[in-house]
């Protein structure tokens, strides 16, 4: 475990890692109100919120947020991404599982 002074507060940085050096991933699932975009397990989701830009990465604590029109950028691992183009929608984090619900999608 790592800690790190931010804006004179301590937070811990985990790294994404099981103790055997495994990254740990999440579910995470794309729909819009015609299809399923994406369905499987990434490192994290980097997402357009309606008060700025966030990110989700595996053991997340519970949330929904709103979203905005924008980039969503999939951290499939350590590495590799991809990315879609949204349009509003909301995020549901839940158990490891982040859903994300969007008007439209389109793979940039």
């Amino acid at each position: 475990m790592k800690v790190r002074r931010f804006e004179n507060e301590l937070i811990e940085i985990r790294d994404h890692e099981s103790p055997n050096h495994q990254i740990i991933f999440m579910t995470l699932e794309i729909l819009t109100p015609e299809q399923k975009i994406f369905s499987g397990d990434v490192y994290g989701v980097q997402l357009p919120g309606i008060a700025g830009l966030f990110e989700v990465l595996d053991r997340h604590a519970p949330m929904v947020s709103a979203l905005k029109e924008g980039k969503l950028k999939i951290l499939k691992d350590k590495t590799a991404t991809s990315s879609y183009s949204i349009k509003s929608g909301f995020v549901e984090v839940l158990n490891n599982k982040t859903t994300v619900l969007v008007e439209g999608a389109v793979e940039n």
